[in-house]
């Protein structure tokens, strides 16, 4: 169905230049958008000419049509007048909104598409015969980025991303769950990954300033047919879950730079309990105090430089030397050296990806 506001603005524009009087009701009588106020007197006249199996009559002073899509009646338009010019103003109407009907069921037939093809529910076979009868190219490098809202359906923020993809009529926009909205970006030849997150970064920054919406972005990787596109999609949404256990700090995240937290996050959680175990002699994470881990932290930053770690923690060399003695003690492990620094770094990461799925009661 056309938007009120759209119908609105479409007979604005025509009683505009016609000075003739317009109102456009539903198939069951109601007055949807008008340019008069009166539209209550023909009520009775309305709900007559649905009824009737015309197509235009004129009744009460008026000239009705009825408005149809697919053999389908949508709306019934009322010109008020007698004479020609208030026909010929109806008929333009119809013919308006005809217009827009088709431009509408075209859209949603896209976007429509597009849905299934984010969420694998199509035969390859029916990917291509598709995207043909659509007009949509098959062969272009695309890559899918998923924009996460704080708030459930914000069409705030839906309008505002569309608004700001108008004039890319080869790009799609739509929206699969109530939180995401999904862009599928065409890529040009001379685009590269960081244009793609410089528009991410536009796009968090548009929607943080006009929709006033807090976002994060993900990217999937560019992918060369459009077969490939929920590939790019699912990797956008490993990405986004990725970002929020590792990279919280980041609102923009890719998928071809999650680094290790991609293979940790693939990793089943009994797998994961045993290696903590293990690595922690069977303690936890928690069992440490605040001191050593806020050393450790402060340690991995500095590329485990025990100089540099001591003078930002202001403490003294020799105390930093005890507190990863402690340590060692504790878990034999040295994070001076390189092996168990590695492992220690990604024992921690495996405590956040844990803790992450029991919030979300995986």
């Amino acid at each position: 169905m056309i938007s009120n506001q759209i119908l609105q603005n479409t007979i604005d524009g025509i009683h505009a230049i016609t000075r003739v009087d317009i109102c456009v009701y539903d198939i069951e009588g109601k007055a949807l958008v008008t340019t008069f106020s009166d539209t209550e007197e023909y009520s009775e006249a309305v709900l007559a000419f649905l009824e009737s199996p015309a197509d235009n009559q004129e009744v009460a002073g008026c000239q009705f049509f009825k408005v149809t899509e697919d053999n389908q009646l949508e709306y019934i338009v009322l010109a008020k007048g007698v004479n020609s010019d208030a026909y010929m103003v109806g008929k333009m109407t119809v013919f308006q909104m005809q217009g827009l009907l088709t431009a509408y069921k075209e859209r949603f037939d896209k976007d429509n598409f597009i849905k299934n093809l984010l969420l694998d529910n199509l035969l390859l076979v029916d990917i291509y015969n598709r995207a043909k009868k659509l007009h949509i190219e098959a062969n272009v490098k695309r890559v899918v980025m998923i924009v996460e809202t704080k708030h459930e359906k914000d069409n705030g923020a839906l309008e505002t991303v569309r608004t700001l993809f108008a004039t890319r009529t080869k790009d799609f926009i739509t929206a699969v769950d109530e939180k995401n909205i999904i862009i599928v970006k065409e890529v040009k030849a001379t685009e590269t990954y960081e244009d793609l997150e410089r528009l991410a970064r536009t796009i968090l920054d548009t929607l943080n300033m006009e929709a006033m919406s807090k976002v994060r972005v993900a990217l999937g990787t560019i992918v060369n047919e459009i077969k490939e596109v929920s590939r790019s999609y699912k990797e956008a949404k490993h990405a986004l879950d990725v970002g929020k256990i590792f990279y919280s700090e980041k609102n923009v995240v890719a998928y071809n730079n999650l680094g290790i937290g991609r293979l940790i996050y693939q990793l089943p959680l009994p797998l994961c309990k045993m290696f903590i175990r293990e690595i922690f002699n069977g303690k936890t994470l928690d069992d440490f105090d605040d001191e050593i881990l806020s050393t450790i932290h402060k340690f991995f930053e500095n590329n485990l430089n025990v100089s540099e770690t001591s003078r930002q923690l202001y403490i003294h060399r020799n105390t930093l030397v005890y507190r990863l003695d402690k340590l060692q003690k504790a878990t034999n492990l040295d994070l001076r050296t390189f092996e168990d620094a590695i492992t220690f770094k990604i024992a921690l990461m495996v405590v956040k990806y844990m803790k992450y799925m029991e919030r979300v009661d995986y």
